[in-house]
């Protein structure tokens, strides 16, 4: 199906937009509930028997303080959810648009292979990074960080080789782009989403929530941060074609960048 160009360009126009805005939105709350976490487990550490932790701040023309809670008690709780789901959907949609209807997807020169193959090559590899990332993080494996991200970007590795080889350079640094943004999206939705129900459905019946489920989605929430800034980055490569994707080497570029956005990520996390 072909979309004339001036629609397509506003489609495009009004759906960058909207990815980058709910993007902002999502790593922002992420990121600022991590930095939370470490100043209220500081805090934690320093109070005194009796004492709750507390962080406080300054912010525009107030001063906040914030408390750790150990059940929800009878506020009205702000989710944070819709955030991950906008801006994957709006991913998507970019994905559509510009690749898999924009003729972006390949490149015969790296390649000769039809649209159909490509976008199932594409859809699939998403699909199927889901499925191993989650069952790694399930095992016993799931539980030592340092192993499971030596593995994990062994794995990431392979598929930035397959990818450049398979795609077009341009497309192959987007879709190792999709697939961060897409383990950070069901992340949120079928893993950390489903374990706060569970513990707030716990203390409604006066049982305390499960640590175990805390300790989980805290996990998953802790790699999406550093997951999101290797995603920024292959988000923005398409801006420096002869540096990253158009290069001999597109896929020791982009090993290399992922490893720097982990490296990154460590940095900001500790700020």
């Amino acid at each position: 199906m072909r979309i004339p160009p001036n629609v397509s360009e506003w489609l495009n126009l009004c759906a960058r937009w909207f990815h980058v805005f709910a993007g902002i939105l999502w790593i922002g709350t992420t990121y600022y509930f991590t930095w939370l976490d470490a100043r209220l487990s500081e805090s934690e550490r320093a109070a005194r028997a009796g004492e709750l932790a507390q962080v406080w701040m300054v912010h525009s023309g107030g001063f906040y303080v914030v408390e750790k809670q150990k059940t929800p008690g009878t506020h009205t709780l702000h989710w944070f959810r819709w955030e991950a789901a906008l801006t994957w959907l709006s991913g998507v949609v970019l994905l559509v648009l510009v690749y898999y209807l924009g003729g972006a997807l390949i490149d015969p020169d790296v390649r000769d292979i039809s649209l159909p193959y490509a976008i199932a090559f594409s859809t699939g590899l998403l699909v199927l990074a889901w499925v191993v990332y989650d069952l790694l993080m399930l095992s016993p494996l799931g539980k030592n960080e340092i192993a499971f991200a030596c593995l994990g970007y062994a794995l990431l590795v392979g598929v930035a080789y397959l990818t450049t080889h398979v795609l077009s350079g341009r497309a192959a640094y987007i879709q190792m782009g999709a697939l961060f943004g897409t383990l950070m999206a069901a992340n949120v939705w079928m893993r950390i989403l489903p374990a706060q129900r569970k513990m707030i459905a716990a203390t409604k019946v006066g049982q305390l929530p499960d640590a175990a489920l805390a300790a989980r989605a805290k996990l998953r929430s802790k790699q999406n941060t550093f997951m999101v800034v290797p995603a920024v980055f292959t988000m923005i490569s398409n801006h420096f074609p002869t540096a990253t994707y158009g290069s001999r080497y597109n896929w020791l570029i982009l090993s290399a960048l992922i490893l720097v956005g982990w490296l990154a990520a460590k940095f900001i996390r500790r700020a």
